[in-house]
């Protein structure tokens, strides 16, 4: 009988999972829901390939967790059969908080972060399984002795950054955010309990920083990308505040429930079965569904989010490296209202500024650390011939309908 079960992944190839625990919870109905969660929300609308999902990823990152305890006890480092199985069991759980389009949406469907609701399904299912996660959510909330076990799940080398890059740029087309992630993988190794990367490993550090800073200004941040997001928020907004007015709409009785009542982190910690099985029930198709039955409402402002939702026409989205002055977004609006039939009211649904940052590298915790020959430990900052600086560059946007 078969020991494994074999996925086949278009970015890695077969993909492996032990039968036993991990296979359990790729089965679960709560990991199942991440195949109807788009891994990158609207950046299809930009890069048609982006369609790949939360479940690509998470098994992704599994597969590379996988690889590196395999270098990591290849070099000596101690790791015991339940503690592989359990910072295995919190890689793949990572994401399994996140709501319909992913970072989109949060915030605005629920007052809570992802990584709090992924917290609470480790939690369930640890109860529905005999505790067999105990370690995992230990490893996962950086509770255990061992940090650098948590430092591959959450950290500026973790397997999530190493796989989402691989794994957006494939699907994208982007080849500029195309890392070594075999080669970094085998450069790491472990001193005084924290991960660590080998100096001949330094250069490949060097290109995985800089393809995550064009990653992030060409794909995630990409002014259209963004356009489309900030639009989906607003459209999200606009139907809770008309189901919180009573007014019908032909929304699922799952997305209904969280449209009509507002949840906070304490809401799920006082509720948490009933509120993550009203949440598992929640994926992209929820949202798309109701975009797509709202195109004719009667509210003449969420007809025309959802005509231009599902007819992308999305709204210009102009970038600067300052704050746009707040006469000329008031003459925006001004113009706006002039030209479209809308109410003064309904204004900050079709014009809106805001800003997006992004850093190449922090230093403020947790530096990648560079392992010398000489066995000296030096952070990625000191350990490279010019100066990295942990500097934030932060762009400002103002949005508005392409009519105006």
């Amino acid at each position: 009988m078969a020991k494994h079960k074999i996925f086949n992944d278009p970015v890695y190839g077969f993909i492996s999972v032990p039968y036993g625990t991990l296979f359990q919870l790729i089965e679960h109905p709560y990991f199942q829901r991440l195949r109807r969660i788009k891994q990158l929300g609207l950046t299809h609308y930009v890069y048609p390939g982006a369609l790949h999902t939360r479940f690509h990823h998470a098994l992704g990152a599994l597969h590379l967790m996988t690889e590196t305890i395999d270098v990591l006890r290849d070099k000596d480092v101690e790791i015991s059969d339940e503690e592989a199985e359990a910072v295995s069991i919190a890689i793949l759980l990572h994401d399994v908080g996140h709501g319909p389009f992913s970072h989109t949406l949060e915030h605005t469907l629920i007052d809570t972060h992802h990584e709090s609701i992924s917290v609470l399904f480790m939690e369930e299912l640890n109860e529905q399984m005999g505790s067999k996660l105990d370690l995992a959510i230990q490893i996962f909330k950086d509770e255990y002795p061992k940090k650098f076990l948590h430092q591959l799940v959450s950290g500026q080398l973790d397997m999530d950054r190493m796989d989402y890059l691989t794994r957006d740029s494939f699907f994208t087309g982007v080849y500029e955010g195309v890392i070594g992630y075999d080669r970094i993988i085998k450069m790491l190794d472990v001193k005084e309990d924290e991960l660590v990367v080998e100096e001949k490993g330094i250069y490949s550090i060097e290109k995985f920083l800089i393809a995550r800073r064009l990653m992030y200004w060409q794909v995630y941040l990409h002014k259209t990308v963004v356009a489309a997001e900030q639009m989906l928020i607003r459209f999200l907004k606009r139907a809770k505040a008309l189901a919180q007015e009573g007014v019908a709409m032909e929304a699922s009785s799952s997305l209904t429930f969280f449209l009509e009542n507002t949840f906070s982190d304490a809401d799920f910690q006082a509720n948490r079965s009933e509120l993550l099985q009203a949440f598992a029930r929640l994926d992209d198709m929820d949202i798309i569904t109701l975009a797509k039955n709202s195109v004719t409402h009667e509210d003449a402002l969420f007809a025309y989010l959802s005509q231009s939702l599902v007819n992308r026409r999305l709204f210009r989205l102009k970038l600067q490296n300052e704050p746009f002055e707040q006469e000329y977004v008031d003459f925006i609006k001004r113009k706006t209202l002039k030209k479209m039939p809308f109410k003064k009211e309904e204004i900050d649904y079709l014009v809106f500024s805001g800003q997006e940052s992004s850093s190449t590298y922090s230093t403020s915790k947790d530096e990648i650390k560079i392992l010398f020959k000489n066995k000296q430990v030096r952070p990625m900052s000191a350990s490279l011939d010019y100066n990295l600086r942990s500097r934030i560059v932060t762009k400002y946007y103002l949005c508005h309908p392409k009519e105006i």
